[in-house]
């Protein structure tokens, strides 16, 4: 799948290549194109306005249903860039060749998505061609030579110390301007680079202390922290660069010596207001003859007194001197070191395709919409692009980049090569860079919510494997998968489900090798136990067909049954439709899950009898009012549904509704109810509360597993969905003794009853969640929060054990929590009798009636021709600012080798009575206690609240720069001995139309007010 990409973008640099090589630069050239921000676009009297002729637009679902056209690419130029410029037209109308390149890779590969040639002039060609939308201001931001791909392809990894003049003169719009030419240096680099920024007047000053004498990478939280930093500097003093410049040359020839950094190329950025000689005494000592260090640099304001020494040293240094002198000039003046450090690679012909890391594609308009329907990992995606080289033999010496061609891969769509149920209830695939960032993982939460709004984190795309998989504390698996390893090994691990609440205690084997021609890695894990097993069994076509097109019969819409998205005419298909159509031999082109659809046929008719039988229920009033929903899912991704009440009497109206994606098969997980009735002893009910829009209800879900030849795999799981109050009107009819008990042999109160206001009553489910109380507010709260004394002693008799769990991906802001607590009641008797209460309740009856005769549909004569097939299943803010931080959270577990337990509890004036006891065949516990003895003040609540870990200064500085194992690209192209390295900035004047003057005075006006 990944090779058919690369094959796409070498054809796309092939053609664009081959269109300059026989084109001659027209300086008068006059030609019309689609400019995306202006088609579709008429004037006052109904014309097409200039570059905005008619654009045909159609909405797409292989581009998530925006508006394209894929007969025809068009062209998108940020807001500072003239769109009639003679340089700029000249390239469109090369690009124009790549039209039909587009088109014929979309037709090989119907699995592409955007394609797309950007150019280094400035402009950006997109197909299928689209609607370009400009920022709230009117303007078109976007620049694709910002983009990481375009970076990334046009040159090597790079060390790069960038020093900034913060003496005196600089005051002002000069300081303005040169902290936006950091940050956008900052914004041209990424992980594969290495960076630090020095600032200096009489002395020199580490923007960052910690990272003194050193280079840290470049990655994303990295950068965001020197913008941070930057902003901060203030100008005084004198400039004294000569110290400056020794010490940025120390830290690199440091980095190389020791083999740190990129070990590619290496440079210098200095941003000045002049320099007052040109130093050549230290280029003598640390960089001549050789030039292994390039240094740039940018004259910042109007003053052109020191110009001479300030483009002498980039001359003689291998690099490029610009002058800026406005905040409009920034971006195009800091591009220009990009195309001098591509040089050698431009010369030498050398086409190297570059994978970016992880990215969230923020400039099309689908994100909002995607974050509601997908896991948040699989937003992202990577970009594979290849540079574009001038072929022309006359500038081979200048090593022209002409651009870089790319498409986008989702990685929702590499995910997909790692079947869902291959995986099992809790196992997953995941990817890595070469330097051990996530690209893809379950765990991995790219966003945060800021009020109601969901934002990208800072570091979104540099979360390391090991603050996902943190049960790895040797860094062995990461390790190994960064060095491109292949291999297995196995981890006990402690996870968690429902939005963290539940842990998991876990064993998983981890499968990991590298991905060819890639930077990646893959891995996958599989959790032992059951579910690592798959029971397999054959039944015909037309018995599944039957079976399977029942009405109560779903299957899993974003798993890939059959492959719709390779031939255009499949995409009208749901994955049902295709799979029915596929099985009826209409579609047989289809290429389709072979074992998958043996499973799922399988399942659809062991199952059928679930369908009588719940309608059997229905039909003799065999269903209690308030239970609304049976269910069954099995590991095929099929699912059965009975609803007993209508939508407009349900209380849960959103479950196992398309909308409700935590309790159906994803692309990234099982349903919830499903991974936790898999974690319990089948045939044993597990019950845990959920809710939606501040409505809640309860679901009871169990497994059930078949064995064969002493081993047990999972078949699936099922349950039923209730209203709380038929649950409570049960729970509080079968806690009451009757009124005629016999009370002549019992101490105490007689009859009890949990609707006594004398008593508490609590479900409490294995995971300390109450299920029931008296008080409905603290349903689905956990029990510490509403008994901190109870669930102290609780923890302390070991009923109850604490996990600890961490989140290394967490958003921290500050906040004060206050704590409310009542005055101690008097001392009254306690409720021996409660013991009592509790042993009758369990004599007497079983709270929950769930019988669905479940086990015996998968041990039918279907099982007499079954194969027992088993496969391994493979800018500051206020307070309220977020900002990422590390957290340590508890959950809790009940020991379920405890079966009952009583204690009194010392609250001052009095004491306070409870017993606990196990309900048989749940998760559940029943907790009675003394309603009359407050024991807040002396026993505070028990939170789950997060907390952050915080680090002392000298811890912080090291996780900041400490450089964990990391593999480096490939191939380096620092040098070449044709480089023409004359061409070196300062000799063209430039001259602007009135157009580009206004454009440029816009862009700086808007940059200067952000700023």
């Amino acid at each position: 799948m990944l090779g058919s990409k690369m094959k796409s973008v070498k054809r796309l640099a092939e053609a664009a290549e081959d269109a300059d090589l026989y084109h001659d630069f027209n300086a008068s050239l006059k030609f019309d194109y689609f400019n995306s921000m202006l088609i579709n676009t008429a004037d006052e009297d109904g014309n097409y306005i200039e570059l905005g002729g008619e654009f045909s637009l159609e909405e797409n679902e292989h581009f998530n249903n925006l508006l394209v056209n894929t007969l025809q690419s068009d062209i998108q130029i940020p807001t500072n860039v003239y769109n009639k410029d003679p340089t700029i037209l000249n390239a469109i109308y090369n690009s124009e060749a790549l039209n039909d390149v587009f088109i014929g890779n979309f037709q090989k590969d119907p699995t592409l998505t955007w394609q797309y040639f950007g150019s280094s002039s400035g402009f950006f060609r997109i197909y299928p061609g689209i609607k370009w939308t400009p920022d709230s201001n009117g303007v078109a931001a976007f620049d694709c030579r910002n983009r990481n791909w375009y970076i990334q392809a046009a040159t090597s990894p790079k060390d790069i110390v960038i020093m900034v003049d913060i003496s005196g003169s600089m005051k002002g719009l000069k300081m303005t301007i040169a902290k936006h030419t950091i940050n956008t240096i900052l914004d041209t680099l990424g992980e594969n680079d290495f960076v630090n920024v020095i600032a200096y007047t009489d002395y020199i000053r580490y923007v960052e202390p910690c990272f003194r004498g050193t280079l840290v990478q470049a990655d994303l939280d990295n950068r965001e922290h020197f913008k941070l930093l930057v902003e901060e500097l203030h100008v005084k003093g004198e400039a004294k660069i000569k110290n400056a410049m020794k010490e940025a040359f120390k830290i690199l020839n440091e980095a190389r010596g020791n083999g740190q950094g990129s070990m590619c190329n290496q440079a210098i950025m200095l941003i000045t207001d002049g320099a007052m000689e040109d130093f050549e005494s230290v280029f003598e000592e640390f960089n001549w003859p050789d030039r292994r260090v390039r240094v740039f640099t940018y004259l910042i304001g109007r003053e052109m007194t020191f110009a001479q020494n300030t483009k002498w040293i980039a001359c003689n240094n291998k690099g490029y001197y610009t002058h800026i002198s406005t905040l409009a000039d920034v971006q195009e003046n800091v591009m220009e070191y990009l195309h001098v450090l591509s040089r050698p690679m431009v010369i030498n012909h050398d086409h190297d395709i570059i994978w970016t890391e992880a990215y969230m594609d923020t400039v099309l308009p689908n994100t909002k919409e995607l974050f509601n329907t997908k896991a948040q990992s699989l937003l992202l995606m990577t970009s594979v692009a290849m540079p574009v080289f001038s072929k022309k033999k006359e500038t081979l010496s200048h090593g022209i980049l002409l651009g870089v061609v790319g498409t986008d891969v989702p990685l929702l769509e590499v995910m997909k090569l790692a079947p869902r149920y291959m995986l099992g209830a809790h196992g997953y695939a995941f990817l890595i860079t070469n330097n051990g960032y996530i690209l893809s993982h379950p765990d991995l939460r790219p966003l945060y919510k800021d009020g109601k709004k969901l934002k990208p984190k800072p570091n979104y795309n540099s979360v390391d494997l090991s603050e996902v998989e943190w049960e790895d504390t040797e860094e062995t698996l990461r390790t190994a998968m960064v060095k491109g390893q292949t291999g297995s090994m196995t981890l006990n691990i402690r996870a968690s489900v429902d939005k963290g609440k539940r842990p998991l205690y876990l064993v998983n084997d981890y499968f990991y090798t590298n991905v060819d021609d890639t930077p990646f890695s893959f891995g996958m894990a599989l959790t032992k136990g059951p579910g690592k097993l798959m029971f397999m069994g054959n039944v015909s076509v037309e018995e599944g067909l039957h079976d399977l097109t029942s009405p109560d019969v779903s299957i899993a819409s974003e798993w890939t049954y059959c492959e719709t998205d390779i031939d255009p005419a499949h995409r009208k298909y749901s994955q049902l439709q295709a799979v029915v159509r596929y099985l009826l031999g209409k579609e047989p082109d289809l290429e389709c899950d072979e074992m998958l659809l043996q499973q799922m046929l399988f399942d659809a008719v062991v199952t059928a009898p679930l369908e009588a039988y719940w309608s059997a229920l229905m039909l003799n009033d065999g269903v209690e009012p308030g239970v609304e929903t049976a269910f069954l899912g099995t590991r095929s991704g099929l699912m059965r549904i009975i609803r007993y009440a209508g939508v407009e009497t349900r209380v849960a109206k959103k479950f196992l509704t398309v909308s409700d994606k935590e309790n159906l098969f994803t692309i990234d997980h099982f349903p919830l109810w499903y991974r936790l009735a898999v974690e319990n002893t089948p045939g044993r009910f597990y019950y845990y509360i959920a809710g939606e829009k501040g409505v809640q209800y309860a679901i009871a879900t169990t497994s059930v597993t078949v064995s064969s030849k002493g081993k047990t795999a999972i078949a699936g799981a099922i349950g039923v969905q209730m209203s709380l109050n038929m649950l409570e009107k049960r729970f509080w009819t079968i806690t009451k003794q009757p009124s005629d008990t016999d009370c002549s042999n019992t101490e105490g109160v007689c009859p009890l009853s949990c609707e006594s206001t004398d008593l508490n009553c609590f479900l409490v489910d294995n995971n300390g969640f109450v299920l029931l109380s008296k008080e409905r507010n603290e349903v689905g709260r956990f029990f510490g929060e509403v008994d901190g004394s109870v669930m102290a002693s609780l923890i302390k008799m070991g009923m109850y054990k604490k996990v600890s769990l961490f989140d290394y991906q967490a958003m921290c802001k500050n906040s004060h929590h206050h704590h409310h607590s009542s005055s101690a009641r008097p001392l009254l008797s306690p409720f021996y009798g409660m013991v009592a209460l509790i042993r009758w309740f369990f004599s007497h009856a079983l709270i929950f009636l769930l019988d669905f005769n479940l086990c015996g549909l998968w041990h039918s004569d279907y099982f007499v021709d079954a194969k027992a097939g088993y496969h391994t299943t493979h800018k500051q803010r206020k307070m309220e600012a977020m900002r990422p931080c590390d957290t340590a959270y508890p959950g809790f577990m009940y020991d379920s080798s405890v079966r009952e337990a009583n204690s009194l509890i010392k609250c001052g004036r009095c004491q306070k009575m409870f017993v606990v006891q196990q309900v048989p065949d749940s998760n559940l516990v029943l907790v009675v206690t003394q309603a009359d003895c407050d024991c807040s003040r002396q026993y505070g609540p028990i939170s789950l609240d997060p907390k952050e870990i915080k680090y002392n200064a000298t811890v912080k500085c090291n996780r900041m720069k400490s450089q964990k194992v990391r593999r480096r690209p490939e191939s380096c192209h620092a040098y070449h001995p044709k480089e023409n390295a004359k061409e070196c900035g300062g000799a063209a004047a430039v001259s602007l139309t009135v157009s580009l003057f206004f454009s440029s005075l816009l862009v700086s006006l808007l940059v200067c007010h952000w700023t």
